[in-house]
C-alpha cells in the first residue's frame, strides 16, 4: 500500500445465508441468498493488488453505476467474494506510476473500465481482442493469479496495469466519462465492429444506460436511428438524445410489420427476458444478412426466448453479443465523444448515497446513469 492513498470503499460485507433450490443454472451454485441487505454497503479497507512495474495508481474521484453492479450484489450471476466493492467504471487521477510504465504519469487523468487483467500473451490479447481473453479479470468480484480479490470503483483508489488505464480527453468532464467506460464502450464496440455510421440503419431495443449510449453513439457515428422502448415517459427524452425514430412497443404492437428488411444492426441491450419477448419480430426486421447483436447480460437462470431456425434462415439473420470492448476501442471512443460533443444523460450523487443509486437503478427511476462523486478523502 502507498504511503499517499489510503484504500477504502463501500462495500457488500458479512455472510451471505442460503436456502436451498430444486432447480437453478449452474452458475448460481444451486444456491439462494438472502438478499434483504444487498444495498447497505459499510465502507472497509481493502488489501488493492501487490504493485508491478507495469502499474498505475489511481485516487478516484468518479465511479458509475452499472447494472453489473447490482446482479453481483444481489448474486445473480452466481456466488459473489465477499466483502465485496463494485464498480467498474472509473475516473481519477494518477498517483503512482511503475518503472516499466511508458503511457502515463502522476497527475494525468485517466479511467479504468470493467476488465482490469489478461493473460497479454494468447492470440485474442495479441490482436486488440484482450476484452476476450480466457483468462481475462473483472475490476471487482475475481481474483488475480496470486488469490488477491479485486475490487471495484466505489471506493477511494484502485492499482490496474497500464493495458487497462484510459487516457481521458482534456475536453472530456470526468462525469460525462465516468459511465462510457462500461456502458457507452459496451455498446461502442458492436456499433464500429458491424459497421455502423452514414447510410446505416441501427435499431436500439431498450434506452436504459446502455441503450441511451447506443443512441448517442449511432448518431455521433452518422447512423439512422430507431429506438425501440416500452415506457412511453421515455419517449420525449430519447427523440432529444437524437434517436430519428422512437417505437412504443407497448403501444405499438405490430411494429415489426412496417419494418422488414430495415436494420443493418440491431444492439439489444435488454437486461431481463420472458417467453413473450418478440425476438422473431426483432430478427424479421434484419437486412440479408443483418446483425442482432445482444449486450444486455440478465440473471444466469434467465435466457434468451426460444426461437426457431426459419426466424434465422429467412433473411440470413445473424444473432450473436458482445463483451465491453478492447483497449483500442475505448480510446476510439473517448476521442469520438470528445470531438462530437457525447454528453451522456446522468444523475450525480455523493457515493455515500450509493444504496440510493442502486435501489433507483433496480427500480427503473434513474434517467439514464448515475455518477457516484468521491466523498471518501
Amino acid at each position: 500500500m502507498s504511503n499517499s492513498l489510503q484504500f477504502k470503499g463501500y462495500a457488500l460485507t458479512g455472510k451471505l445465508t442460503y436456502s436451498s433450490a430444486s432447480s437453478v443454472h449452474r452458475l448460481t451454485k444451486r444456491r439462494f441468498a438472502d438478499l434483504s441487505n444487498w444495498s447497505d454497503l459499510k465502507v472497509i479497507e481493502f488489501k488493492p493488488k501487490n504493485f508491478q512495474p507495469e502499474d498505475i495508481e489511481i485516487a478516484i474521484t468518479h465511479c458509475g453505476v452499472c447494472g453489473s453492479d447490482l446482479h453481483t450484489l444481489k448474486q445473480g450471476w452466481g456466488e459473489s467474494k465477499l466483502p465485496l466493492i463494485a464498480g467498474h467504471e472509473i475516473v481519477g487521477t494518477v498517483m503512482r506510476v511503475g518503472d516499466k510504465v511508458t503511457e502515463f504519469k502522476p497527475g494525468d487523468r485517466v479511467g479504468v473500465g470493467a476488465q482490469i487483467g489478461a493473460c497479454l500473451s494468447c492470440k485474442r490479447c495479441n490482436a486488440n481482442y484482450e476484452n476476450y481473453c480466457p483468462k481475462q479479470i473483472d475490476t471487482y468480484n475475481a481474483e488475480y493469479p496470486d488469490g488477491v480479490v479485486t475490487q471495484g470503483g466505489y471506493a477511494t483508489a484502485i492499482r490496474a496495469h497500464e493495458r487497462f488505464v484510459f487516457a481521458i480527453p482534456d475536453n472530456l468532464e470526468s462525469r460525462h466519462a465516468a459511465s462510457m467506460l462500461c456502458a457507452g464502450l459496451t455498446v461502442f464496440s458492436p456499433l464500429t465492429t458491424n459497421g455502423a455510421g452514414p447510410g446505416k440503419t441501427v435499431g436500439v431495443i431498450g434506452i436504459g444506460g446502455l441503450g441511451h449510449y447506443a443512441v448517442l453513439f449511432a448518431k455521433a457515428l452518422g447512423a439512422e436511428v430507431y429506438a425501440f422502448t416500452h415506457d412511453a415517459s421515455k419517449v420525449k427524452d430519447i427523440k432529444q438524445m437524437g434517436a430519428d425514430h422512437v417505437i412504443n412497443t407497448s403501444e405499438q404492437k405490430d411494429f415489426a410489420k412496417g419494418l422488414s428488411g430495415e436494420f443493418d444492426i440491431i444492439i439489444s441491450t435488454l437486461d431481463s427476458y420472458s417467453p413473450q419477448t418478440p425476438l422473431a419480430d426483432f430478427l424479421s426486421m434484419l437486412v440479408v444478412h443483418g446483425k442482432f447483436i445482444t449486450v444486455g447480460l440478465p440473471d444466469a437462470n434467465n435466457p434468451l426466448p426460444p426461437i426457431h431456425p426459419f426466424d434465422l434462415m429467412s433473411s440470413g439473420a445473424l444473432l450473436g453479443g458482445s463483451h465491453i470492448g478492447s483497449k483500442k476501442e475505448c480510446v476510439e471512443m473517448l476521442q469520438l465523444a470528445a470531438k462530437k460533443g457525447v454528453k451522456p444523460w446522468i444523475e450525480e450523487l455523493p457515493m455515500k448515497e450509493v444504496g440510493k443509486a442502486l435501489r433507483g437503478l433496480g427500480d427503473n427511476k434513474v434517467r439514464y446513469r448515475y455518477v457516484l462523486t468521491q466523498d471518501l478523502v
